[in-house]
């Protein structure tokens, strides 16, 4: 009876976190989405490479924004409700951006947009990693790196439905169909919990205890009470933001804004905002072909960030993370050779391009998100994964507004003029390989650093974690 009680159990915590994770459509959806409408958009808008940065970075600047400002407001109203507040922003923000007359109400819609992105990007990772049982915490919280890469993949095949090089206004329906996936998780949200944690904070302990009797085994609910009480009363006596810049967190908030600086400069964004863009750089002809060829990117993404699920709470965080940097710095390298030799074809850079997003999705993509909602304790949780989120966001920002100015740099080094009405990828594809070579020397920095700062959190509480830190104990002896 007990055993079935747990299965039980177990199944409604996989639920809950499956109905909240799809606040990862919503980043994953906009993500896709805007490369597949860029191409229309800057022929529409008459756009040079420098404007189409400014107006896909203002979408990131909007999610700095959001994840700045949720972190204390999610501590404050809970986890719930700052989900709920997103699913609204997005709902309405999607059909601003497709409603949009000119670039002015464009690039404000999109920075109102990213509000909603940066706050579910750090509230549903957090909500997750809190409502889950310790065994499978790993595996629930990547279903939000999951989502993100079906809400990629969702986008790219909508964007292949409203592709017409005949009619460059096909970018507004492609941006409504955004409202599709912020429904979906405002209408899952208001039948779901608050998390145990941020009750029990609240000083909620019966609700708290309702909850726990969801979701834990009956055998459970008073040891996690009584952790959770022990955790708050430490916790009391600290500061809040303060507490975060204290010497026993110091390794916690290296390691949080760490893994997104490595998460972003490696340049995953730039492939998934600019897919479209490189492979017709690549010699792919037509907007139609290449965003067809970006759907094959978001498939694989998919199938190997599904495969994290099952391997990251066996392997580890530690093991993935290497395996994933390894197969990164050397798909970038051929990444890179894919621009720099002529005569190579397309098709070379395609594998590349999939080999490099399948070792992201078991490795990168979702241990940033899961990471930075570990390695904090309760009371400054929602503000250190704020501080991850907004890192990740700002580090976002930073890749996709300089990815083109970068190969711009490299080209004004080799001398290149650009004529008058082209763009810099239609004349110097070598200036592109060359920025995803410097992408390749961040993976190998990533590695040297991970060795020394990521810890293995696979089937540790949050509270034993928490004792690490304040024990002054290094990260990699976790």
């Amino acid at each position: 009876m007990a055993k079935q009680e747990n299965k039980q159990n177990k199944g409604l915590v996989i639920v809950i976190a499956a109905i909240a994770a799809t606040g990862g459509l919503l980043f994953g959806f906009d993500t896709g989405v805007i490369s597949g409408a860029i191409p229309y958009l800057q022929d529409f808008f008459e756009l040079n490479d420098s404007q189409l940065e400014n107006l896909t970075a203002l979408g990131l600047i909007g999610a700095v924004f959001g994840a700045l400002i949720s972190g204390p407001i999610t501590d404050y109203i809970g986890r719930r409700k700052v989900i709920l507040g997103a699913a609204f922003i997005f709902a309405t923000g999607a059909l601003w951006t497709g409603l949009a007359p000119n670039v002015a109400q464009l690039m404000i819609s999109r920075f109102y947009l990213g509000l909603a992105i940066g706050a579910s990007s750090f509230a549903v990772p957090l909500y997750i990693s809190e409502i889950s049982p310790t065994k499978i915490r790993g595996t629930l919280v990547s279903m939000f790196q999951l989502l993100i890469t079906v809400g990629i993949l969702a986008a790219y095949l909508s964007n292949t439905v409203f592709a017409d090089n005949d009619n460059l206004e096909c970018w507004r329906p492609m941006l409504y169909v955004g409202v599709i996936p912020a429904l979906i998780l405002f209408i899952g949200m208001i039948f779901l919990p608050e998390t145990p944690r941020w009750l029990m904070s609240k000083g909620r302990e019966d609700d708290c205890r309702k909850v726990l009797g969801k979701i834990e085994h009956p055998d459970s609910v008073e040891n996690s009470i009584s952790e959770m009480k022990s955790d708050i009363a430490v916790d009391a006596t600290q500061s809040g933001w303060r507490e975060l810049f204290k010497p026993w967190l110091r390794n916690a908030l290296i390691i949080a804004i760490g893994i997104m600086f490595v998460q972003q400069f490696v340049g995953i964004n730039t492939v998934i905002y600019y897919g479209p863009k490189i492979f017709l750089a690549a010699g792919f002809q037509g907007a139609e072909d290449a965003i067809s060829a970006v759907v094959i990117v978001g498939v694989v993404n998919v199938l190997f960030t599904i495969l994290a699920l099952f391997i990251i709470d066996r392997l580890g965080r530690r093991k993935l993370y290497f395996i994933g940097l390894i197969g990164i710095s050397i798909a970038l390298i051929c990444m890179g050779l894919g621009f720099m030799i002529p005569g190579v074809s397309k098709w070379f850079l395609v594998i590349s391009m999939l080999v490099y997003i399948a070792f992201f999705a078991i490795s990168l993509g979702p241990l940033g998100w899961l990471i930075i909602t570990e390695v904090f304790p309760t009371r400054v949780r929602g503000i250190g994964a704020s501080i991850g989120s907004l890192s990740n966001w700002g580090f976002n920002t930073l890749v996709v507004w300089t990815f083109y100015k970068m190969a711009s740099a490299i080209g004004n080094a080799k001398e290149v003029v650009v004529p008058e009405g082209q763009d810099l990828s239609e004349v110097c594809p070598s200036c592109i390989g060359s920025v995803f070579w410097i992408f390749a020397a961040v993976a190998v920095i990533g590695l040297v650093w991970g060795y020394f700062y990521i810890p293995e959190t696979k089937g540790i509480s949050l509270e034993k974690i928490e004792a690490h830190w304040r024990a002054g104990k290094k990260p990699r002896d976790l």
